[in-house]
């Protein structure tokens, strides 16, 4: 899963509640909200607004606030669980790239052991809250754990490991939509935003992954950014055509008016604006495009929101 990290180009580029929480933490306290990256709240969204979408959805126009809410500290437990496998993996790799050598297993600042067993209790907590909302939620979510667990190793043995990760975290779509009906039949809207969210963490995470290219040549593991190499903003074309199709069909399958259509349009001209605008040799406004990813996914939620009013 995407993470951010201390450093300077790692960072959400505005200051946050997250982000003063961690800081004015006790020292033993901060290291684990640094690892489940609190500071760095937009990987938490990315994972959690198709979930919401769903949500919206599948509600209509009364969402439960209280499957919301599960649905948001269950996103932030999983993140933070995956955040902290990743580190005990790539804590070697982090330890040779300047963005992320800071990272507390990389640098030592918390073991090993301890993380994983933060890691574990995170994983399982969040089941515990998804339980709370109904057990096909939970098992929907907990079936992906594997997956998730397996994502760092990727890098080093599928030729596309963004393909990977797009394939795991857009489980939190189908995952919204069972929180609100209890059923493991999905209908095809619930395609469709998978769709739309899979093509949308290729886009994100190829733009993330241009941070970190020349390092990531020298290692000798893959990214996008090395497959795609100077195509890279065509593909990125490509999977804003993709995500916006799967948003439409969801709509389209789901019953929504005309707002959704209009909305869902302007969420793509946004992605295109990026495209345009992000230098893909600049690790700093590869990060600033990034994070300005968290638009699309609120745009694409207000659209499901306002799709039921129109």
């Amino acid at each position: 899963m995407v993470t951010g990290v201390p450093a300077a180009a790692g960072r959400d580029s505005s200051p946050r509640i997250s982000e003063r929480l961690v800081k004015k933490s006790p020292d033993a306290i901060r290291v684990y909200l640094v690892l489940m990256r609190l500071h760095a709240p937009t990987g938490v969204l990315l994972y959690l607004l198709p979930g919401l979408w769903s949500v919206s959805l599948a509600s209509g126009r009364r969402p439960d606030l209280l499957t919301v809410v599960c649905l948001a500290v269950a996103a932030v437990l999983v993140r933070g669980a995956s955040c902290a496998v990743n580190d005990v993996v790539d804590k070697d790799i982090d330890a040779r790239v300047a963005r992320t050598a800071s990272r507390p297993v990389a640098a030592g600042t918390i073991s090993v052991r301890k993380a994983l067993v933060f890691g574990a209790a995170q994983a399982v907590a969040s089941l515990v809250i998804l339980a709370m909302v109904n057990g096909e939620t939970a098992l929907v979510v907990g079936a992906s754990y594997p997956l998730l667990v397996a994502y760092p190793y990727m890098k080093r043995v599928f030729p596309w490991p963004s393909a990977w990760l797009a394939m795991v975290i857009s489980v939190y779509a189908p995952a919204g939509w069972t929180a609100v009906t209890g059923s493991l039949d999905f209908p095809p809207a619930v395609l469709g935003l998978y769709a739309c969210n899979f093509f949308w963490t290729l886009f994100h995470d190829t733009v993330y992954s241009h941070q970190d290219k020349e390092y990531d040549r020298t290692i000798g593991v893959r990214s996008s950014a090395l497959m795609f190499g100077s195509s890279s903003k065509a593909w990125l074309t490509l999977f804003i055509v993709l995500s916006v199709t799967g948003a439409l069909w969801a709509g389209a399958e789901a019953g929504t008016g005309w707002a959704f259509h209009l909305l869902v349009a302007c969420a793509g001209i946004l992605l295109a604006y990026q495209v345009v605008r992000v230098n893909l040799d600049d690790p700093k406004s590869c990060w600033d495009a990034f994070v300005a990813n968290r638009y699309y996914g609120w745009i694409i939620l207000a659209a499901a929101v306002a799709g039921r009013f129109t």
